[in-house]
């Protein structure tokens, strides 16, 4: 006969509990291990949901200002398979749609490893934010390693005040002397020229900064862009009467120039000339009918001579050829506000909305 089995002592009746429940704690501590990362690895990764738009409708949309040209505009700027000039493309749209979006996408832009979506990234910051807050945004670029958008930035901040540029004041006067050196060294342009003469007037040097420009112009005497850049500096140099008379002269040669007529009605208008300055707007605008800035600048000047019908039609038909101009789209609302044509408030106010729901314009209503 088998022996029985010897009874277990309570010693080992104990030891054998004990393993039976380390073995079930063990094994319970592996199932959640496994359900856990079960949880977060999915066996399949999750599908992003796909756009309703290609990146060429999403820039059309939002170069024509159609409704929902903010979300698209955003959407596509979340990519990650954007080619670099097609992310600078949506940038330099972005302008026309600022919020806290915008603001955001345009931050991330600024750290992106392209030193041409950094450099369309700065731009954008210019159009979407005040000159006072530009400093907080394009700040740390002024030490990029990347020259060329270093020197983005630091045209961008010029004319800042002390105060605005704050913590990055001593940042912003060191780039200043770097792009000094850098263009000193370069083959003489008419460009990197007048690019000395700008960084001159920054330090207020307008002496130095006219010999830069008479530069310019030794080596392209008919360079428009230097010679009022000329008219300009003499002007800051209380030179007023020669600077007239070489405006003058330039129109003689030029007659039919729209760059040099609304340069004279700004001219005229900067001395208080208002009612001739609009001869030159004008005559600008029937030389170049599609230039949107001079029919801006023919609008202000309209407006601020009582003719507020008038105004309000050249900013209409900017928005007929360009609906997603918002700056004139800002500026006809206020105009309408102040004459209490609230229903034609209303209409621009929706239209915006349409284009873009978190506009700030929206925030303050009518």
């Amino acid at each position: 006969m088998p022996k029985s089995p010897l009874p277990e002592t309570s010693t080992q009746v104990i030891a054998r509990r004990r393993l039976l429940k380390q073995g079930a704690l063990a094994l319970l501590l592996l199932l959640l291990i496994l359900g856990f990362f079960a949880w977060r690895s999915p066996s399949s990764p999750p599908v992003p949901a796909p756009l309703n738009h290609t990146y060429a409708e999403a820039l059309e949309q939002a170069h024509n200002g159609k409704p929902g040209a903010a979300r698209v505009l955003y959407q596509q700027l979340a990519r990650t398979d954007l080619s670099d000039i097609r992310r600078a493309s949506l940038l330099a749209e972005i302008g026309n749609y600022p919020s806290p979006q915008a603001l955001k996408r345009v931050g991330m832009d600024l750290r992106n490893d392209s030193p041409l979506v950094r450099q369309a990234a700065v731009a954008a910051v210019t159009a979407l934010v005040s000159p006072g807050q530009r400093s907080l945004l394009l700040g740390p670029l002024l030490e990029d390693p990347e020259p060329s958008v270093r020197f983005s930035a630091t045209r961008a901040m010029l004319g800042l005040t002390p105060d605005d540029l704050g913590l990055y004041f001593a940042a912003f006067e060191k780039s200043v002397d770097d792009y000094e050196t850098a263009l000193k060294i370069e083959p003489p342009s008419v460009d990197n020229q007048l690019l000395l003469a700008q960084l001159s007037m920054h330090d207020n040097h307008f002496t130095e900064a006219l010999d830069w420009v008479r530069q310019a112009l030794a080596l392209e005497p008919e360079n428009l862009d230097a010679a009022l850049a000329q008219i300009h500096l003499m002007d800051k140099q209380g030179q007023t009467d020669k600077a007239r008379q070489l405006l003058g002269r330039l129109l003689e040669r030029h007659p039919q120039s729209s760059r040099l007529q609304h340069a004279l009605g700004m001219w005229l208008l900067n001395h208080g000339q208002q009612e001739y300055a609009l001869l030159g707007l004008a005559k600008a605008l029937e030389l170049e009918p599609e230039n949107n800035d001079y029919r801006y600048d023919l609008a202000v000047a309209l407006h601020d001579l009582n003719q507020l019908e008038a105004a309000q039609k050249q900013l209409m038909e900017i928005l007929e050829r360009q609906p997603g101009n918002r700056r004139a789209r800002v500026l006809l609302i206020n105009y309408w506000k102040e004459n209490g044509q609230l229903q034609r408030v209303q209409v621009l106010l929706a239209e915006l909305e349409q284009q873009n729901p978190d506009d700030p314009v929206l925030q303050q209503g009518l």
